[in-house]
């Protein structure tokens, strides 16, 4: 028989349990809400770049977001990168999509180099997308005028010389003629580009209309790069700017396609959703491993 004494023991000790359970129960409750909040990241390589290139990021990731999705796509991987970037940007979008499609809440685009353009061409194509940010990493998005020591096999030659392989038909067979910008040749390279021109909409292509409100769905555009860059050239590229004709630097808002808001760039930025991140001293190579860019420019945006 129970005392009173024991009796209220019992029932403390139920009450306590009771209290644990649903500590637990919320606590997971809370955990699984958090992890579910986190939008699944796709994450796109650069030229002559492997899924494996970004394995630590993805581990960086999972360790501050648990429970998140990462896709690191492969495609056109290591020397199939040098392909026509309409394909490539084809053939993004087609891996893209069943993965947006399990992601109502939207997804996180974060692509490097090469991948940057590949990125922005797919995003201009697709009209339904749900991409919520679009991280670009050390990508040439106004184009490549400089030949590194990355590129020398597929362009053996001072860069002075190189708009009499791209800019023609065979050329523009390879993918970095197809991003290649002459601020020498300016003519040539609108007439001939048959990529970024276009994407930039200098060759007022009747698709531009479209393209633009498609692109015009994400909610932000972060641009990330730095000085230390060695292969994107000018650096400033990677912030939408280039070099003019007499190879000094024209600032993203000095840029036509800014002014004239070609594909939604002055938009972006007068709504507050344009983000440049500037990181010193980082060499185009380390981007994807390098903490510091990770922890700055790019963790933040991964919600």
């Amino acid at each position: 028989m129970l005392h009173c004494c024991d009796t209220m023991k019992s029932i403390s000790m139920f009450s306590d349990s009771k209290f644990i359970v649903s500590v637990t129960l919320f606590g997971l409750s809370a955990f699984v809400a958090a992890t579910a909040a986190y939008k699944p990241i796709v994450i796109v390589h650069g030229l002559f770049g492997k899924p494996c290139n970004f394995h630590v990021m993805a581990r960086r990731v999972e360790q501050a977001h648990p429970g998140t999705e990462v896709s690191t796509i492969s495609l056109y991987d290591g020397l199939r990168s040098l392909a026509p970037m309409w394909d490539q940007a084809r053939g993004l979008i087609h891996k893209m999509q069943p993965i947006m499609s399990r992601a109502p809440q939207g997804v996180h685009l974060l692509c490097y180099s090469q991948g940057g353009l590949l990125c922005r061409a797919a995003l201009s194509l697709l009209a339904l997308h749900n991409v919520d940010t679009f991280i670009s990493l050390a990508s040439p998005q106004m184009g490549q005028y400089g030949v590194p020591a990355l590129f020398q096999k597929a362009l053996p030659m001072a860069r002075t010389h190189v708009h009499n392989i791209c800019y023609n038909g065979l050329g523009q067979r390879l993918s970095i003629c197809n991003y290649w910008n002459d601020p020498l040749h300016q003519e040539k390279y609108e007439t001939n580009s048959k990529f970024l021109a276009v994407i930039n909409n200098q060759t007022h292509s009747p698709h531009a209309d479209a393209w633009k409100k498609n692109f015009l769905r994400i909610k932000n555009l972060v641009m990330v790069g730095g000085p230390g860059e060695d292969v994107v050239m000018p650096w400033q590229s990677s912030f939408f700017e280039s070099y003019d004709e007499h190879l000094g630097i024209l600032g993203m808002t000095e840029q036509q396609v800014y002014t004239q808001d070609s594909f939604g760039l002055r938009t972006l930025d007068e709504a507050g959703n344009l983000t440049k991140c500037v990181v010193p001293y980082v060499r185009h190579l380390q981007f994807p491993f390098d903490r510091y860019t990770f922890e700055k420019c790019i963790l933040q945006w991964l919600t």
